[in-house]
């Protein structure tokens, strides 16, 4: 039997065409292999183990802010095991702050806070909160370091502590009162929540910073190279002008850093100061540097130094 030759039209046709398939399956395997790696980090999607009858629920919504522009700001929030169950229980609330390059869902698809709540109260080892996860940018290469920048249109710092808080309040069964909330966030967040509890001194009973920093970047198009507003969002420069306020609403400070991380000194050094200063903390250095491995695994303790610091929990 003899097979006759296609056309060579047609042969080029054929082979472009395989050509276009096999890019096309390589495009998408690649695109898929970066977005799990964006949404993960390179760990395996978060489970609850075998043991966890009761879950958590998470949810999103938005916050319009003066503060911002009039921005709609998305807010994750992750609602404790048997927030629906329990309806007449009031539940204390940890804020969360991400680094840049950032998104609030890291905290439950890389950290997988989500599942260590769940995990802990299973097993009876802590006290549900909700978590909130709000956005603090306008993009997530975009940096704004929680803060109340040059422009009018940039007031991070009051969007998380007025315009968030209230509406969390608002919407959910929470302990309305300084005593029921913690602030803590990672990198650049772990900065910002030390910056802002700073500035509302009685708005924070527990506040963490993991691998944070303590004087402000440079950063001109946050700060504008003004030296007053770098001092002003500088926790090192102004703790000590908050802390009779923060000795007198019993403020525990919860925070550490890596070994191998460029702001450690910076770390030590804050940790130094509220010794001095007589203010209720919490610091320790834990081996490597700068990453999701560290702030992943720290995770249960950072839950569990809020839960027993807040009311409630």
């Amino acid at each position: 039997m003899t097979t006759q030759a296609l056309p060579a039209p047609l042969r080029s046709w054929a082979a472009a065409a395989l050509l276009a398939a096999f890019l096309g399956v390589g495009f998408v395997g690649a695109y898929r292999y970066l977005d799990n790696y964006w949404v993960y980090r390179g760990f395996a999607p978060p489970h609850d183990a075998p043991f966890v009858t009761a879950h958590g629920i998470a949810e999103r919504f938005y916050v319009a802010s003066a503060a911002v522009g009039g921005r709609r700001q998305p807010v994750d929030v992750y609602l404790p095991p048997g927030y629906g169950t329990h309806p007449g229980r009031r539940y204390p609330v940890l804020y969360l702050l991400h680094g840049v390059p950032g998104r609030p869902g890291a905290f439950v698809a890389t950290v997988r806070l989500g599942v260590v709540q769940d995990e802990l109260v299973a097993l009876h080892r802590a006290r549900p909160m909700i978590l909130v996860m709000p956005f603090g940018s306008t993009g997530s290469f975009t940096d704004k370091e929680w803060a109340n920048g040059v422009g009018r249109r940039e007031r991070w710092e009051t969007f998380l502590a007025r315009d968030v808080v209230r509406a969390v309040d608002a919407r959910y069964r929470t302990i309305r009162s300084g005593r029921g909330r913690g602030i803590g966030g990672l990198s650049e967040g772990g900065y910002g929540a030390l910056n802002i509890a700073l500035h509302h001194p009685r708005e924070f009973h527990v506040v963490e910073s993991w691998s944070g920093y303590e004087r402000a970047d440079d950063i001109g198009s946050v700060f504008g190279h003004r030296r007053a507003l770098l001092r002003r969002n500088s926790p090192q420069l102004t703790i000590a002008a908050a802390a009779r306020k923060l000795r007198a609403a019993h403020t525990f400070f919860w925070f550490y850093t890596g070994t191998d991380d460029r702001e450690a000194a910076q770390n030590r050094a804050f940790a130094d100061t509220l010794a001095r200063l007589r203010l209720r903390h919490r610091f320790f250095v834990v081996r490597g540097g700068h990453n999701w491995a560290i702030w992943r695994g720290n995770a249960a303790r950072a839950y569990l130094a809020a839960s027993r610091g807040l009311e409630g929990a």
